[in-house]
């Protein structure tokens, strides 16, 4: 492997393991109990964040999946592409309509 694939192996990797400390993170402030003394707009606010906080850590969780299917193929195949659809390709564009 060439220099520049081993240093985007490498970036992948410690990406990766980024995702996984904010996924930890963003559990964990899910977690937390919502202030009793709360109400209103105030306890709403909160609830609010904390959806957020899990559709964030959703998206996080199916981007993470993403960059371990890059490291894999980078691993067996050389490249960090990500495996493509090719549905929709060359011969569909150029068809005649």
């Amino acid at each position: 492997m060439s220099d520049s694939t081993n240093f985007t192996l490498t970036a992948a990797v410690n990406l990766l393991k980024a995702t996984e400390t904010a996924i930890q993170n963003m559990t964990e402030e899910i977690s937390k109990p919502v202030d009793p003394e709360l109400n209103g707009s105030g306890r709403k606010a909160e609830l609010a964040s904390i959806k957020q906080t899990a559709v964030d850590a959703k998206e996080l969780l199916m981007i993470r999946q993403e960059i371990e299917q890059m490291i894999k193929n980078a691993q067996e195949h050389g490249s960090l592409e990500e495996m493509q659809d090719f549905g929709g390709g060359f011969a569909e564009r150029h068809s005649k309509k």
